[in-house]
């Protein structure tokens, strides 16, 4: 399902909000690491950067993503392995577990938080990091458009990932597990550059499970009402295409 170039085509902007999280982990020793929905794996591959000492393994559902996170992979330092967050079952407890942008596609979030933090070493560390982009047009265009055309029944109960609860419920669920959590949201004001800046965007996340089951006359008249739509939501600048972006986050310590 997953196009890593169309994913990283917007690297920089997509990469930001991992490194906001990064500076808000506790600095200290880590020596197993778990990236979960590792992606590519460039970023991964920074958090053995950030502590030498540490044996990180990036896990990722898509076959894609893994193949283009293998060249990442460094012996007995960096490897990466096919897995389900909801199943994961790691072979040791962990003293620091990262989520970057794949919470979100879980659906059942309080069993999510117990499978997840029940492999937490003593004092160990979750951080997080979830697109919320829920409320913006993007999202709101995209609802109207699924149940509107002729592809509204194959759209249908698909994976979707803008039912993000707030933040509060990740806190109580977190506390229930012994943990102190410091949570925050931020919006970014991304400045895309090229045309159909947005489109471009949304076609390698949340469009990815949407173009999976259309047929190839149904994509292509369902990116060109999305596309319109969106271009006059967004319009494109000289600058570039402004287009806000809201994130949560929380990094979570067991006591």
């Amino acid at each position: 399902m997953w196009d890593p170039q169309q994913y990283e085509r917007f690297r920089a902007e997509r990469s930001r909000p991992f490194f906001d999280l990064l500076a808000r982990i506790p600095d200290r020793s880590y020596h197993a690491v778990t990236d979960l929905g590792c992606g590519t794996g460039d970023l991964t591959a920074t958090l053995a950067d950030h502590w030498p000492d540490a044996r990180v393994l990036g896990v990722d559902s898509s076959p894609e993503m893994l193949a283009a996170a293998s060249r990442y992979a460094i012996s007995d330092k960096v490897d990466f392995t096919p897995g389900d967050i909801t199943t994961w079952r790691p072979g040791s407890p962990q003293d620091l577990i990262v989520s970057n942008a794949a919470f979100q596609w879980i659906s059942r979030v309080p069993d999510l938080v117990r499978h997840v933090t029940g492999y937490l070493a003593p004092k160990g560390v979750l951080a997080v990091q979830m697109p919320d982009n829920s409320s913006s047009p993007s999202q709101i265009l995209l609802r109207e458009i699924e149940s509107s055309g002729p592809w509204a029944d194959a759209l249908r109960g698909r994976p979707r990932q803008d039912a993000v609860p707030p933040l509060s419920a990740y806190l109580e669920l977190l506390w229930a597990e012994g943990l102190e959590t410091d949570a925050w949201e931020c919006t970014y004001l991304h400045l895309l550059q090229g045309e159909d800046a947005v489109l471009e965007w949304m076609k390698g996340t949340t469009l990815r499970p949407i173009l999976k089951v259309l047929s190839e006359g149904d994509r292509e008249e369902f990116l060109a009402r999305y596309g319109g739509s969106l271009a006059t939501a967004y319009p494109r600048g000289p600058a570039g295409t402004l287009f806000p972006f809201r994130r949560l986050f929380f990094v979570a310590r067991r006591r």
